[in-house]
């Protein structure tokens, strides 16, 4: 087998790499285990100058890590400067504060000194999905190889020009050979890496299929997993919330990166007395949206990363539709070459449609309506997924005391839900366990470690 890249917007092979059989996967995952031996005492301060020097070289080739982006996912151009951007940021961040993020912590006990130690586990194994190709991967290895870690890559199958890239970084930059390492291999061979000794943990951010699959292997061999995964995330508009400010970041919340995001708004629930406002001004706004070449500097919305991605949200408008679902705008494949798919307004989403019970990973917004704050959150929660929701009104001190009824590992009020390096990032339900980023995050690949001295 072979990893092929297709460019989404014109359907042309890009490049073809070959896959690593097991005996080359054994000896990467030998080669991390090796380096971690010495990684794990390198000062905190080489690592910091390390990442110091990774974030001015994703600053300084921004625009060519961004062309490849586009050209392997899809997302447009600016969308993908946006993105190195945020890596670059994400390493500033960790360099500066990941040394007082696993500070020993002093704990009163009968000892005469007693304390938790964070010590780094081993080689962790991350499993990364195409969305995101570049900030994936720097969220969750920036803060585990900080913590003295060395780290595999199992980039998705589609973006193997931005895993050898990533992985070329890291050498360059100046890590020591097999601190960071990027494998193409089979799922076979990924369970059997799991399962190997070398490997301490697993992080994957993926479908909650493929974390179920990871975290049964992973559990068999007594390995630490954390795990990011599917969504539907509610965006809950009540009666008094201003719709000038709401309705831009309702239309970024579901439209950025083709809505191809765990973290998109998808359900869009909106009390009974503002529904109506807000379905004009959203749809006006949708309609605005230009959709093309995702190269150009005026494309809002670029193609959907993979034909059967596109053929899945195609059938889950239709099923939907089918079953009393109303399509407002979109529902459709463009007519041309590439995998694009019209931004889409569906009206009359009921529980029991595919647009609602589903993760719709494309430009499908759902519009739900409720007859009362009450019946807002109660649609909210009646998912199986709990990763992030949205909720807007002018009461914030109404807005805090609803956010905690609300299932989900954060709660943006009068704001869209993202990932930002200060914050803990993760879900709940079937959208995982563990966190990423903020001082939880980098304490998740540690060994906490308690030492008690009379």
């Amino acid at each position: 087998m072979t990893y092929r890249t297709l460019n989404p917007a014109t359907e042309e092979l890009i490049q073809s790499y070959p896959e690593l059989d097991w005996i080359e996967v054994k000896a990467a995952a030998e080669e991390a285990h090796q380096a971690f031996l010495s990684w794990r005492e390198t000062s905190f301060e080489k690592r910091r100058q390390l990442f110091l020097k990774m974030a001015e070289k994703l600053t300084a080739q921004k625009a060519e890590f961004a062309s490849l982006m586009t050209q392997e996912m899809g997302k447009t151009i600016v969308e993908s400067e946006k993105e190195i951007e945020k890596c670059a940021l994400g390493c500033t961040y960790y360099a500066e504060h990941s040394e007082n993020f696993l500070k020993p912590q002093r704990i009163e006990s009968d000892a005469s000194q007693s304390y938790v130690r964070f010590d780094p586990l081993g080689v962790i194994l991350i499993i990364m999905p195409w969305n995101f190709p570049f900030w994936q991967v720097f969220r969750c290895s920036i803060p585990a190889l900080m913590a003295g870690n060395t780290m595999i890559l199992k980039h998705a199958p589609n973006v193997p020009g931005c895993a050898t890239t990533i992985s070329r970084l890291f050498h360059e930059v100046g890590f020591p050979k097999g601190v960071f390492q990027s494998v193409f291999c089979s799922n076979e061979n990924v369970a059997q890496l799991i399962e190997s000794p070398q490997i301490r943990g697993v992080s994957l951010t993926g479908s909650d299929r493929a974390g179920s699959a990871v975290a049964a292997t992973a559990g068999r061999a007594i390995k630490k997993v954390v795990l990011e995964l599917g969504g539907s995330d509610p965006f809950v508009v009540l009666p008094d919330a201003d719709l000038e400010k709401c309705i831009p970041w309702a239309l970024r919340s579901r439209m950025l990166n083709c809505g191809q995001s765990c973290i998109a708004a998808k359900r869009f629930i909106l009390t009974k007395s503002i529904a109506k406002g807000f379905e004009e001004r959203f749809l006006k706004a949708v309609e605005g949206q230009r959709v093309g070449d995702p190269m150009s500097r005026e494309t809002n919305i670029g193609p959907m990363a993979r034909e059967d991605l596109l053929q899945n949200l195609s059938r889950q408008v239709d099923e939907s539709k089918r079953r009393g679902a109303v399509c407002l705008y979109g529902g459709e494949r463009l007519s041309r070459k590439g995998y694009f798919y019209l931004p889409t307004v569906l009206r009359e989403v009921q529980p029991g449609m595919a647009a609602f019970e589903e993760e719709t990973f494309g430009p499908v917004a759902s519009l739900i309506v409720a007859k009362d704050e009450e019946e807002a959150i109660e649609l909210a929660n009646r998912t199986p997924y709990g990763l992030g929701a949205s909720l807007w009104t002018r009461d914030l001190e109404k807005a805090e005391r609803l956010a905690a009824k609300i299932d989900a590992g954060s709660v943006f009020i009068n704001g869209m839900t993202k990932s930002d390096p200060r914050l803990p990032f993760g879900g709940t339900k079937r959208s995982g366990l563990g966190r990423e980023l903020s001082s939880f995050g980098i304490q998740e690949f540690t060994n906490l470690k308690t030492v008690w001295i009379a």
